[in-house]
């Protein structure tokens, strides 16, 4: 536990914080709906359907109001170290932003099922008693009539009521046809009912397509759902103006006094003790939470147009082995760090379609790279486009946006490092690794790095080749600067057929690899992680080791919990910081 602890504190003190926020308004709301005297009308025709229903919408404005605030890019970089100086603990947590974006939908998803429950046991039960199924006093409070003359009584719904001066408490006030369809035409002819239903469907579709599954397989579907959001929160600050949950109004209280006058009926408005009780419908709230985040979050769209609207020339369109397309890019004024990604737009595949890819350059060039491997519909699109340019043109327009800090930002905060990369997921530490190059090239004096551990796992030999000539490099360079020691790297080869197992063993003997021509061999099949974390931990027994991974979940998973193993409670011996990029 204390090891776990070494890595996830920071983040446990916020959910526990967040949760218990939303524990404590739902708790708040739901006993200010149960035991408050206004509401002891609406509660008689309610019951505990009332505080079921109004908690969680209390809490679902709370989510809504954070939603969007982790996919606020540029915000987050701002706090990440463009304007506020973060610790490594907070940029850390600012890495996490999209997971604590999936908790915080979630916790939408669950008070949405809990909220539309509550609500179809309300419409059932105020139409029951609109019926006169149950007892004197729900008919009566069910039948009062709205005292402002300019509505009609019998035909105007909630949604009439732009002022909420109406009166009534029941809002069901159709009241001529069949009482079975009564519920149903309510729902789909009230403002809170319609807006309720749509709010509903854009978040199940929403959902859904956010699955794993999809997002991997089918991007495209994702990306187009996802913008359902813009539905969701506009029926969202709309839904709230129909006014059907009603309370006693403030004068009507202070002269019919439920607790004296509910069980009077037939004296209402005839004994000045019990005047007939006027409702109101409370205010719209949910707008004033969401104002701020949707103000910010269409100041990073408008920033996004801009981006798209600059200029970016291409350097150089490489084909890589694997059907690995590297685009050499320049743009006036861009400056990036190790391990940033940037979100490219390509119009001739599609005008709004936004995918992340880390950059492989390093802030030493004077271009901007990315590596971006065949992977769903816009990829294949694009590397098609690219290979049928003719030899030295300038491929389509493309739209950037970014750079945006990642994990890999920090990893020459730590004195030690391990990169571990699988597949095109290298393509960070490529970044990383040019720039060692040039810093240790500069005689750099601000490098405090000391030593890397750098694994590559891949499934195919050629899938080594583009970044074999990068590793050559560095060997060469260290051995010159007398630190060879200084990167440990291990590629492993996770994918291979009995031929290659042939090829190897009869050229086994040679000095390089045959596969990579590096000096460094290549390991067959998948690393056994507590070795690796052991020999670390031995040759740095007083050093804090940061464990940066770009790849999958999985992997991420099983890193994690390595880390917390092999991490030390004592803060004079090793311990190791999990970091993964998320996009």
């Amino acid at each position: 536990m204390g090891n776990w602890f070494v890595n996830n504190w920071f983040s446990a003190i916020i959910i526990s914080v967040w949760m218990g926020l939303n524990i404590f308004i739902f708790v708040w709301f739901y006993f200010t709906y149960e035991h408050g005297e206004k509401f002891y009308y609406t509660r008689h025709l309610l019951g505990s359907a009332l505080a079921w229903a109004r908690a969680p919408a209390a809490v679902l404005n709370f989510n809504c109001m954070l939603i969007l605030l982790p996919v606020c890019r540029n915000l987050l970089s701002l706090l990440r170290g463009s304007f506020v100086r973060c610790s490594r603990t907070m940029r850390k947590q600012l890495d996490k932003n999209l997971t604590f974006h999936k908790l915080v939908a979630y916790m939408i998803a669950l008070m949405t099922a809990v909220h539309t429950v509550a609500h179809l046991l309300n419409v059932e039960w105020l139409n029951n008693s609109r019926q006169g199924v149950y007892d004197k006093l729900s008919t009566a409070l069910s039948n009062l009539e709205d005292t402002d003359d300019s509505h009609d009584s019998h035909d105007s719904h909630e949604s009439d009521d732009s002022d909420h001066k109406t009166t009534y408490l029941n809002p069901i006030r159709k009241n001529d046809i069949d009482p079975q369809q009564i519920p149903t035409y309510f729902v789909f002819t009230s403002i809170a009912g319609l807006t309720g239903v749509i709010i509903t469907l854009a978040l199940i579709l929403i959902i859904t397509s956010s699955m794993e599954v999809i997002r991997r397989n089918y991007f495209e579907v994702f990306w187009y759902t996802h913008h359902l959001f813009i539905i969701f929160f506009a029926g969202l600050v709309i839904h709230g103006i129909g006014y059907i949950v009603r309370r006693q109004d403030e004068d009507s209280y202070e002269e019919h006094k439920p607790l004296f006058c509910h069980n009077r009926t037939e004296d209402w408005g005839k004994i000045p003790e019990c005047p007939t009780p006027q409702f109101e419908g409370g205010p719209a709230q949910t707008w004033r939470y969401v104002i701020g985040p949707m103000v910010i979050y269409l100041c990073e769209r408008l920033l996004r147009f801009i981006r798209y609207m600059q200029n970016v020339q291409y350097r150089k369109i490489v084909m890589r082995p694997s059907k690995v397309l590297e685009l050499q890019l320049v743009k006036k004024g861009f400056k990036m760090d190790v391990g940033q990604y940037v979100f490219l737009n390509c119009p001739a595949i599609s005008q709004l379609e936004w995918h992340p890819f880390t950059m492989t350059s390093a802030p030493e060039e004077d271009f901007f790279s990315v590596h971006i491997r065949s992977a769903g519909d816009w990829t294949d699109k694009l590397i098609d486009i690219m290979e049928k340019l003719p030899e030295g043109a300038q491929g389509p327009k493309m739209g950037v946006d970014g750079p945006f800090g990642t994990a890999s930002e920090d990893v020459f905060d730590y004195e030690v490092s391990m990169l571990v990369g699988a597949g095109i997921g290298v393509t960070p530490f490529a970044s990383i690794l040019k720039s060692i190059w040039y810093k240790f090239k500069d005689n750099d004096p601000k490098l405090r790095t000391r030593k890397i551990y750098f694994y590559w796992l891949c499934r195919e030999t050629n899938a080594f080749e583009w970044f074999a000539d990068l590793l050559k490099a560095q060997e060469n360079e260290m051995e010159e600067r007398g630190m060879g020691d200084f990167l440990t790297y291990k590629l492993f080869l996770t994918g291979w057929d009995q031929s290659h197992v042939n090829y190897i063993m009869v050229n086994m003997d040679q000095e390089t690899d045959v596969v990579t021509g590096l000096k460094q061999k290549t390991h067959y099949g998948r690393p056994n992680w507590d070795k690796e974390f052991e020999q670390v931990r031995n040759e740095n027994p007083t050093s804090v080791v940061g464990t940066f991974l770009c790849g999958p979940e999985a992997l991420g998973k099983v890193l994690e919990k390595k880390c917390g193993k092999y991490s030390d409670v004592d803060p004079r011996k090793t311990k190791f910081y999990f970091n993964k990029e998320n996009f």
